[in-house]
């Protein structure tokens, strides 16, 4: 995949909250994943880039789900 350039203020707004619950905490301490709330029309490539300028890690994959 090739390196694209995203806008650092875009990717700043792309997370907008951390997921806190009992779903939340099982899926971080037995498959090392971390949940967000994201902007609604953010990409999974942009998602992507935003958790590791964010937090300095590699992210594996992205998985989407789509809330009313």
């Amino acid at each position: 995949m090739s390196a694209v350039k995203f806008d650092a203020g875009r990717l700043a707004q792309v997370l907008v909250a951390p997921i806190v619950s009992e779903k939340a905490t099982a899926a971080a301490e037995k498959n090392n994943q971390v949940l967000f709330k994201v902007l609604r029309d953010a990409t999974k490539p942009e998602i992507k880039a935003a958790v590791e300028l964010m937090f300095k890690v590699e992210v594996k994959s992205v998985s989407t789900v789509t809330q009313k």
